[in-house]
């Protein structure tokens, strides 16, 4: 792993400028998820969602957070430390028909190892001149919801600011906008989410003193002209339904679909034009304070060199709610294999009635 931190820079360095030109996977630090609740379900959260994460996932969902004022943490880490994502959420509610959200996101690698400049003038090598930077993505969500005038819809909205950094080296801002609705008619659930709506434009700018070096010249890494990264609108749709077993257990479902639009993916449904990614979530209810949760994710298909292999991604999780407190724990494989590594992540909700 520490090899592969000291080589973070030049990996960094060369699929940003290499890859600035396309556009599948902007931003997909956003794609994440928040929510040891929502990972623990496969990421099926877009109908059935009603708590601070709704702010995420499904804007229209805020509205049914029932606590005047609720918040949200979450933390977790990915390859075997190196980077680190962080959540914290925010939502109150106005009245009975309107809540608000404010949503902080940030993904990212610190303390990498900066070799460009380990040689000096007379070509030997000075281990003081190594430094170290950051490259991170930042987001900020401002949500609104409201119910409709029709009997069991909502919906919602965010407003989107991201900001991007890799070191000292280049910088991006972006906005954007992701509209949403729920529906609710007797025990199912519909929702639906419309992230980056208008699409969403990071304008990067480089610091061209620190990029020309000889190093990046000799191996022929030239910063590109495009300075533009656009982020497609993406549509996630998603059915629920919730089932009474007794009256001390109760079981909800969801199946979810999210369909692409910005090239080919690795996803079920996968052409230029169209992508779709099937993922499922169940929740099992203990006296509405004990939560079960399993789910499906990121089902795809992998071309090896002598035949085609089926990977996807498994989740589990448990959940428990001691007065006004919420603590989630979510155990997921975000490599895809079987013998990839499985993530922890816990996550705390504090609400005030």
């Amino acid at each position: 792993m520490q090899k592969i931190k000291f080589l973070l820079p030049v990996l960094f360095l060369f699929t940003f400028i290499k890859a600035e030109s396309q556009r599948v996977y902007s931003n997909e630090f956003l794609s994440i998820g928040v929510g040891a609740r929502s990972l623990a379900m496969g990421n099926a959260s877009i109908a059935n969602i009603n708590d601070v994460t709704a702010a995420y996932w499904n804007p229209a969902g805020l509205v049914e957070d029932s606590h005047k004022l609720d918040f949200g943490i979450m933390h977790s880490s990915y390859f075997s430390g190196i980077a680190n994502y962080d959540y914290f959420g925010a939502g109150y509610k106005v009245d009975d028909n309107r809540n608000i959200g404010l949503t902080l996101l940030r993904f990212g690698v610190d303390d990498i190892q900066n070799t460009l400049e380990l040689y000096d003038s007379d070509g030997n090598i000075d281990y003081n001149r190594i430094k170290k930077f950051s490259v991170a993505d930042y987001a900020m969500l401002f949500s609104y919801s409201q119910k409709s005038k029709i009997e069991g819809l909502n919906y919602g909205a965010n407003v989107k600011v991201i900001h991007r950094i890799i070191g000292s080296f280049a910088s991006a801002w972006g906005f954007g906008f992701d509209i949403g609705a729920q529906y609710t008619r007797n025990n199912w659930k519909f929702g639906a989410t419309l992230r980056d709506a208008t699409s969403t434009f990071n304008s990067w700018s480089f610091n061209t003193e620190e990029l020309e070096i000889t190093v990046l010249d000799s191996t022929f890494n030239t910063i590109g002209e495009k300075k533009t990264e656009i982020t497609r609108p993406k549509l996630l749709l998603g059915v629920a339904r919730n089932f009474t077993i007794d009256d001390n257990f109760k079981l909800l479902a969801e199946l979810d679909a999210d369909f692409s639009f910005d090239g080919k993916r690795h996803s079920l449904i996968s052409s230029n034009a169209l992508n779709i990614d099937p993922h499922m979530g169940v929740e099992l209810l203990y006296k509405d304070a004990l939560f079960f949760r399993a789910g499906i994710n990121n089902i795809q298909q992998i071309q090896s060199f002598d035949n085609t292999d089926w990977t996807l991604q498994p989740s589990i999780g448990l959940g428990i709610q001691i007065k006004n407190i919420v603590i989630d724990y979510a155990l997921t494989n975000i490599t895809k294999n079987a013998t990839g590594e499985f993530s922890h992540v816990f996550s705390l909700n504090y609400f005030f009635r």
